[in-house]
């Protein structure tokens, strides 16, 4: 069996000083191999902790995460992590950073260069191979982080608001390269934004999740990556679709938000 299955996924965090926060709560999915999943919610619905569940950072407290067959029961090679910063070795070289994984593995010189010289020319890269990180922008070392990752060959990239440090045009231009990578590589993607136009742009499907406990709230099946792909972003979002999505969305989230206001106020 191919794909990542959640199972009846809940996680509770006990608090110090006694009580506890439901952080999910019986969060089933189905992600099929090949496909690109956005996820949307308010802030502090679980959505980082969702992620982390998979990458197996955290041991959920109740259900079970099953990739191509076998239970997720830590960090694994398989699924590669691309957080919103870089979380790059800065004072190393591009070209060092990008075949970390590959070297720890023990693999042979020649085949990791091959590997390492190749991602960074599909990421824009070759010409700063031997530059240290901290000489690159923002945008660039997003670059070098996924170039890291895929030298991995992750099963499953998980992408934590990997772009939302970017500045807008940064921004855009890095979408256009997540799309590219994911129709070149086939790689199964999960990303999480709280930004709706980007969950719209890179999400063949899109989960918006609600308030705490984390739940799946509703679920969108979507045509903008596939049109993104290769494609003016600006072009895409002039669609009438894309347009009636993101004002229902940000909607269900306003209300979402309001609500989770309410709460705040009435425990005050």
């Amino acid at each position: 069996m191919t794909g990542l299955k959640l199972e009846n996924i809940s996680m509770r965090f006990d608090l110090p000083g006694g009580g506890s926060v439901q952080a999910l709560k019986d969060v089933s999915m189905t992600i099929e191999e090949g496909e690109i999943l956005s996820v949307l919610g308010p802030s502090g619905c679980g959505k980082t902790t969702l992620l982390n569940i998979v990458a197996g950072f955290l041991a959920p407290t109740e259900g079970k995460v099953i990739l191509n067959g076998h239970a997720v029961t830590g960090p694994d090679a398989e699924r590669g992590m691309v957080f919103q910063k870089g979380a790059l070795f800065e004072w190393m070289s591009v070209r060092h950073n990008v075949d970390f994984g590959p070297r720890m593995k023990g693999m042979a010189k020649a085949e990791r260069d091959k590997i390492t010289n190749h991602l960074l020319e599909v990421v824009g890269l070759q010409a700063f191979k031997e530059k240290a990180v901290y000489e690159l922008s923002g945008g660039m070392q997003q670059r070098v982080a996924l170039a890291r990752c895929l030298a991995n060959d992750p099963d499953v990239i998980l992408m934590d608001e990997p772009l939302g440090a970017l500045d807008a045009l940064t921004r855009e231009k890095m979408q256009g390269l997540v799309l590219k990578l994911w129709k070149e590589t086939g790689k199964t993607i999960i990303l999480i934004t709280h930004s709706v136009e980007e969950a719209l742009l890179l999400g063949e499907r899109l989960i918006v999740m609600a308030p705490r406990p984390g739940r799946l709230h509703k679920e969108y099946k979507l045509p903008f990556a596939d049109m993104g792909v290769g494609a003016d972003l600006r072009e895409v979002k002039k669609h009438p679709e894309f347009g009636e999505k993101r004002e229902e969305i940000l909607s269900m989230i306003w209300d979402m938000e309001e609500e989770i206001m309410g709460r705040t106020e009435e425990t005050v």
